[in-house]
């Protein structure tokens, strides 16, 4: 089995890149979020695999992500989660990356609404996600810490505030992303009310 492989990013799109290593191109399914964090084709890029084998003779299937926890919260989503497939768990990891600091404590914490409300999941499937991955991802160790307030510590819903939200999404941002930025500057300033215009310059730094 493939653990990793290090190559030359020959082209790439939202959903998978083709990696040349040794003269070989391999066809890698990634995360809009990974491919983002990719260099341009010609870099040099390192990814850990996974893989998955068709039913009835099918081919392999290649799973690439930046880092090992990335790969472990991928395994987590397929493996425990009832009636996930490797596409459904990318999708899941894909939401995951925003932060997984705060998606591995949200889950701990069984904080469905910040599951919700900044990583976009839908109620049942924020439910289905933590009674599936409660207590199996403890063991997973993600860099960095949380950053996000949480659910019940919200940033204020009017005010500068309501207006950075709206600002943000007037600029073509989706309203999971931009509020997630707002929640972590509610955190950072006490839910105090700041000028609109240094919320959204702040915001646009985490985006």
């Amino acid at each position: 089995m493939i653990a990793s492989l290090r190559g030359v990013v020959l082209t790439k799109d939202l959903e998978s890149v083709v990696l040349e290593v040794g003269g070989v191109g391999h066809e890698i399914h990634v995360t809009s979020a990974t491919s983002s964090r990719l260099p341009a084709p010609g870099g040099e890029a390192l990814l850990f695999i996974d893989s998955s084998y068709a039913m009835y003779g099918g081919g392999e299937t290649l799973y690439g992500f930046l880092t090992a926890p990335e790969k472990a919260m991928f395994r987590a989503f397929r493996d425990e989660i009832p009636g996930t497939g490797a596409k459904k768990a990318l999708e899941f990891l894909d939401k995951a990356s925003k932060s997984l600091p705060d998606f591995r404590r949200a889950v701990m914490d069984r904080d469905e609404k910040l599951l919700c409300a900044v990583f976009g999941f839908t109620k049942k499937t924020a439910t289905k996600i933590v009674d599936a991955l409660k207590g199996k991802i403890d063991e997973v160790r993600v860099p960095g810490a949380p950053h996000l307030a949480a659910a019940g510590g919200s940033m204020p819903a009017t005010g500068s505030w309501g207006q950075a939200l709206n600002a943000l999404e007037a600029l073509g941002y989706k309203f999971s992303d931009a509020r997630g930025a707002l929640q972590a500057l509610a955190e950072e300033h006490g839910g105090k009310e700041v000028p609109t215009e240094q919320l959204v310059r702040q915001a646009l730094k985490r985006l």
